[in-house]
């Protein structure tokens, strides 16, 4: 079976056959790889100032079927050619020895991820989202290596807010044990990278087994598993040459705590009460909380940051 071409060979092949607009397009994905994976044809159409028609035009110029399929390939590509060492070594080659310029680079890449995640989740998409889990009887968080921390918080402070959640974070024949852990009328949220591991693929099943609701957070697994979960919300970890960078990812989990409670305040503010009590029997001192949601500033103290 002969080897599909590369990226950069269709592009070295088929470039100068392409009108301006669409080699402009072209040039804007061989530049922003990592957004390709994520954004929609609007987003990538006003990005490289042209159309909607003229990025999918120039998608088929290639050789691509549509966006999905140059996506999964961009994401193949990407994973199978740059290990976590090669992508440390392409981010020290961008700042050398230089501090400032750690600082700066690794800042501008983040903010860019964060203004990427707000062009990539429409009001409805998030809507869906936040409902899912409210609607849910619990919500069960999958995430394994860097993503568990991240899983470990959201599921921490679902709790905090008065939702039942657990954490999917074991790996090998251990998550056999997570796996037992789902139940009829749970939503699970998936933090998923890279490529459909071992873990994922058998949650995949089960969750399919018994009738469950799903979400995937991912940067290039949307086109591989859209068929296979309920939503999507992509999330980029900052270019995907270079380092992994979470802060999207935890950017998008917080905006979902906040729309969660702003869609069931009472049941938020009476469980972190309840919390609040608790901590004053074991510090043996009131501890004030905010009056109100909304944190009016007549409202008497600060809510309880803690452990």
């Amino acid at each position: 079976m002969s080897v599909p071409p590369s990226f950069e060979e269709r592009v070295a092949a088929r470039l100068q056959g392409m009108g301006p607009a669409e080699q402009r397009v072209v040039r804007y994905f061989q530049d922003n790889r990592e957004e390709v994976l994520i954004a929609s044809a609007a987003a990538l159409a006003e990005k490289a100032d042209t159309s909607d028609a003229t990025v999918v035009r120039a998608t088929k110029a290639l050789g691509y079927a549509g966006l999905e399929e140059l996506r999964r390939m961009l994401a193949s590509e990407l994973r199978t050619s740059l290990s976590l060492a090669d992508r440390l070594s392409r981010t020290l080659g961008a700042v050398g020895g230089n501090l400032p310029a750690a600082f700066d680079s690794t800042l501008d890449i983040q903010i860019q991820s964060l203004l990427d995640l707000r062009q990539a989740i429409t009001p409805e998409l998030f809507r869906d989202a936040v409902e899912g889990m409210i609607a849910a009887r619990r919500v069960l968080v999958f995430g394994i290596g860097p993503s568990s921390a991240l899983a470990e918080y959201l599921v921490f402070q679902l709790a905090r807010f008065g939702l039942e959640a657990a954490s999917l974070s074991n790996t090998g024949l251990l998550f056999a044990d997570d796996l037992r852990k789902l139940r009829p009328g749970d939503f699970v949220v998936m933090l998923a990278y890279g490529r459909v591991y071992a873990e994922l693929s058998a949650l995949l099943d089960e969750i399919r087994r018994i009738g469950l609701h799903s979400m995937l957070l991912t940067d290039s697994l949307a086109g591989t598993l859209r068929h296979r979960v309920g939503i999507v919300l992509p999330v980029a970890r900052g270019r995907a040459d270079m380092l992994s960078l979470h802060t999207a990812t935890l950017g998008l989990i917080e905006t979902l705590l906040v729309g969660v409670a702003s869609q069931r305040p009472e049941e938020t503010l009476a469980s972190l009460r309840t919390l609040n009590e608790a901590r004053e029997r074991l510090a043996g001192q009131p501890m004030d909380l905010p009056a109100s949601f909304e944190g009016n500033a007549g409202s008497a103290g600060s809510a309880p940051e803690g452990p």
